[in-house]
């Protein structure tokens, strides 16, 4: 039977743009969004910005929406692993570089440093493939954001 692990998706704006990564030293990781595992006991809003301020050093986000959950059947990864995943739009209120890297020095899957390089996309259609369905619910974002206008 198949393990389940909650998982908080973060899709950080500034402006029009979306915030994508890709790991240094792991190119086969492919391009994602920041994202990892809700702790035992945590609420999923506390995790999502946890896990946003850890991959990428940011201070000051915002949530501004919660876009819905998924789940998501992980086998094509060669893991006995179901993921339920929540999505959520923060809005980041500083001002960053448009490229930068930054070094995860406790990831939750316990499998030490990782250097991310981070870069910013235009919304919505110069957002890059991302792997493993990070990608699944940017049309929700992007209406969302449409809508707040």
């Amino acid at each position: 039977m198949a393990t389940v692990k909650r998982k908080v998706f973060a899709y950080i704006t500034h402006r029009d743009r979306l915030l994508v990564f890709r790991h240094r030293d792991q190119p086969e990781a492919g391009l994602q969004v920041p994202a990892g595992t809700v702790e035992p006991g945590e609420k999923v809003d506390d995790a999502v910005l946890r896990e946003a301020f850890e991959e990428t050093g940011l201070t000051g986000l915002r949530l501004a929406h919660y876009l819905g959950e998924r789940w998501r059947d992980m086998s094509d990864y060669g893991l006995d692993q179901l993921h339920q995943r929540y999505f959520y739009h923060l809005e980041c209120g500083e001002t960053s570089p448009e490229t930068w890297s930054h070094l995860e020095t406790g990831p939750s899957d316990g499998s030490g440093q990782h250097v991310f390089e981070f870069f910013w996309a235009r919304l919505p259609n110069e957002v890059p493939v991302l792997i493993g369905d990070h990608d699944q619910m940017l049309g929700d974002l992007w209406a969302a954001m449409r809508s707040a206008v």
